[in-house]
């Protein structure tokens, strides 16, 4: 990726001090781990957003989307790319419409996972206290179909709207995409081969009327058990492995494994949950990335079970 002189021009005119180049990713990913970015804007309103999306696709840049950088692992050599973090920006969250028994809540991609449960919650909304405690935004919640043993995003989310590999916004319908496990899919028609991948602004999410206390009481199990039984306190990505489609979960066969505690360096497999890599102070993604094979290969040889990540790895 080669940025000249009129284009580093353009962007440090156009972002000031929210864009950097050569920018350590492990001061942006939830792992704290990771190399530098060739760039890495950060804008704070969506005709800016839309602007840097466009310039990419017409100076070719290859570019990521980022949110809370929570389902993510950057190798130590970096991101010869674009990355564009929607932190400052796409955070608001309303109530667009009431039909009958349906609530729908539109969400920007920027906000957090959190701020969107606490909005249902606060407002007495049932359907989104599954994603309880998933961290990172509702693009990348999106975009991962992430979810617990309560439920995920596929069951509430209604329309999408992105920015599509020409930089033009597109609304979404059902038909435009569909979910598979920790993953949305677009329809040929809405990303094409050869096309960068679209944008998510915004989800409309069809929820329900539900009891404010009891709704809120139930959150508070939810999150007592999470805290109980998944290491929050230390750098992670969450669960790192995608859970077999039958049989026992990714965390259980690490567990069986007898994989519980081993580290690489700075990184280790979480004592409280198997499926959990965390990084106890300064693990390197190489470091992380050696755990992740010795856990695949054990439960593979002893298991015969392919342990594929959930976490995307990018980078080099």
């Amino acid at each position: 990726m080669i940025i000249d002189s009129e284009s580093k021009q353009w962007l440090t005119g156009f972002f000031g001090n929210k864009v950097k180049f050569d920018e350590p990713m492990k001061k942006h990913t939830s792992f704290r781990v990771g190399g530098p970015a060739k760039i890495l804007a950060a804008p704070s309103k969506i005709s800016d957003l839309e602007a840097l999306v466009k310039k990419a696709i017409e100076k070719k840049w290859p570019y990521m989307i980022i949110g809370g950088g929570t389902n993510i692992l950057v190798k130590d050599n970096g991101i010869k790319a674009l990355v564009i973090d929607l932190k400052n920006c796409l955070k608001k969250i309303e109530v667009i419409e009431k039909v009958n028994n349906d609530i729908f809540v539109n969400a920007m991609a920027g906000a957090t996972t959190t701020s969107l449960c606490n909005f249902a919650l606060n407002n007495g909304f049932k359907g989104m206290n599954f994603a309880l405690g998933i961290p990172g935004t509702v693009g990348g919640a999106m975009m991962m179909n992430a979810g617990t043993a309560q439920g995920d995003i596929s069951k509430v989310l209604e329309t999408i709207t992105i920015l599509n590999g020409k930089g033009s916004k597109k609304y979404l319908g059902k038909k435009d995409y569909n979910f598979i496990y920790r993953k949305l899919v677009f329809n040929n028609n809405i990303a094409k081969q050869g096309e960068n991948c679209p944008v998510i602004l915004n989800g409309c999410f069809k929820l329900k009327p539900g009891d404010r206390t009891t709704l809120k009481k139930e959150a508070a199990e939810i999150l007592l058990k999470r805290k109980k039984n998944q290491p929050t306190n230390l750098p992670s990505a969450g669960c790192f492995f995608k859970n077999p489609e039958s049989g026992k979960s990714a965390g259980e066969l690490i567990e069986m494994a007898g994989l519980k505690g081993a580290s690489k360096g700075d990184a280790m497999i979480s004592p409280k949950h198997a499926n959990f890599i965390i990084n106890q102070g300064n693990a390197s993604a190489s470091d992380i990335l050696n755990l992740v094979s010795l856990a695949q290969e054990r439960v593979l040889k002893m298991f015969n079970q392919i342990l594929t990540p959930e976490v995307i790895i990018v980078g080099e």
